[in-house]
């Protein structure tokens, strides 16, 4: 019988990893020309994962991590994004791909994890330019061919449906314009056309598969008032459920097509209906997401004339019966529970918690071991959680993923927040010696992991 894997890694990107902005051929992306802010860094160094991935890769393994889920970066491939390709950048990731494989972790490929290449914002806005769009299809299919006998697990998009609320002009390298509506449910209908290209082309490999990707916002009514209910529902709807509808089925919502259709939007969603007809092979073979918290929607703070993708925005409230982290997320291991559940039983696909985590300060003296127990107790309890689901509801879930489990710089560029098992030694304004020093949680984890895949062979899931 084959052994079935249930996957315990780690989930970065490029651009918060690698470093070496500027070697080996590498093109500029947007976030290569981001400068240092008074609570972030520049994105030149990271963590220079480009130059100790295998000592990286190695505390992944002694943790017991058996999967990675990381971001090819797009300019590193092919420097101005639709030009010559840069083999170079392919041959690291070479390298990268056979240490892992050498480790016993299974690679997991994101294509686009929003650090667009310079050349194609400057020229064409980004992802909003179709030629934009058909070059990242193109650059996909390259390194999906290239890597095709190594890597079994594809990811086109981190958190796709970012391209649907205020996000997605950031995300998709859009530098200027009116940030119009139309403009924005443009970026979504493109990044949802590419997605089904390549997914079918992944297809066209034997045994590879693909999944969409989401932010899941889990949200709940301030109160029991309609209103609240309603507009909570709406923006569930337009946020979450979209975008996880059509990698499921290749069929939008309802809703949002009839939205689409009563703003004359309608125009935008043409190529996306004939996608499934001219991609047949394009739906997800499993859906991935990313959770760190849950939020509340009163509906009084928001705008009558606002449109249902900016409904979270507006509406975000406290939510009293929670913790609240450093960075002001809060804490809901129950509402990871639920929505493992409720992708499952909507989409009846298997479900890949891809990202979770819990950010913090934290200093290291150079001695001590950084005692890290709030992170701990995080991560022990949206385990417990996904095992709920799993055991309880009935959920099949692929593995659990956390986010930057070496410190990276976090997404808007602040290192000294810190998501880690590994403390890396730098600071926003000081790259210091980069040293890699585990944390409490680093042996705590190893632990768990080890009593949980007992549990998992005990119930089957694991042969």
């Amino acid at each position: 019988m084959n052994e079935k894997k249930f996957f315990w890694g780690n989930s970065v990107s490029s651009m918060q990893t690698e470093g070496a902005w500027d070697v080996d051929g590498k093109g500029p992306s947007v976030y290569d020309v981001k400068t240092a802010g008074a609570e972030s860094s520049d994105w030149q160094v990271a963590i220079d994962e480009y130059h100790r991935y295998e000592e990286d890769v190695e505390l992944m393994a002694n943790v017991g991590m058996n999967c990675y889920r990381f971001q090819i970066s797009w300019s590193r491939v092919i420097p101005d994004g639709d030009g010559d390709i840069n083999e170079a950048g392919l041959q690291y990731y070479d390298r990268l791909i056979d240490s892992l494989i050498k480790h016993n972790i299974t690679p997991i490929i994101c294509l686009y994890h929003f650090d667009m290449p310079l050349s194609l914002a400057k020229k064409f806005n980004g992802l909003i330019n179709d030629h934009v769009r058909d070059a990242f299809v193109q650059f996909a299919k390259i390194v999906i061919e290239r890597f095709s006998e190594k890597v079994q697990y594809w990811i086109p998009f981190n958190e796709q449906n970012c391209m649907a609320f205020e996000e997605g002009f950031q995300n998709s390298g859009y530098l200027s314009g009116s940030r119009s509506i139309e403009e924005l449910y443009k970026i979504s209908a493109n990044s949802l056309i590419a997605y089904a290209q390549i997914a079918d082309f992944v297809h066209s490999f034997p045994n590879m598969k693909v999944g969409g990707m989401v932010a899941y916002q889990e949200m709940y009514p301030a109160s029991q008032s309609p209103e609240d209910v309603m507009y909570t529902r709406q923006a569930m709807e337009f946020i979450n459920e979209d975008f996880l509808s059509f990698f499921a089925s290749g069929q939008r919502s309802p809703e949002v097509v009839n939205y689409m259709a009563c703003h004359n939007l309608s125009f935008l969603n043409d190529d996306i209906n004939k996608c499934l007809l001219n991609y047949p092979n394009m739906t997800s073979d499993f859906l991935a997401f990313s959770y760190y918290y849950s939020l509340v929607i009163d509906s009084q703070l928001i705008n009558d004339k606002s449109k249902p993708n900016y409904f979270m925005t507006q509406g975000k409230v406290t939510n009293s019966h929670l913790k609240t982290s450093n960075f002001g997320w809060q804490i809901d291991a129950i509402g990871f529970r639920n929505t493992i559940t409720k992708i499952h039983n909507r989409f009846m696909l298997p479900v890949f918690p891809a990202e979770n985590g819990i950010g913090a300060f934290e200093t290291w003296n150079g001695n001590d071991r950084i005692e890290d127990d709030y992170r701990i107790a995080y991560h022990k309890d949206h385990i417990n959680e996904m095992m709920k689901a799993m055991q309880v509801d009935g959920a099949n879930v692929m593995g659990y993923l956390g986010w930057g489990l070496i410190d990276i710089p976090s997404s808007k560029g602040n290192v000294e927040k810190r998501y880690g098992l590994v403390y890396v030694n730098r600071s926003n304004h000081d790259i210091k010696d980069l040293k890699r020093i585990p944390k409490k949680s680093y042996f705590w984890f190893k632990k768990f992991i080890a009593e949980k895949d007992d549990t998992l062979r005990k119930e089957g899931v694991l042969k």
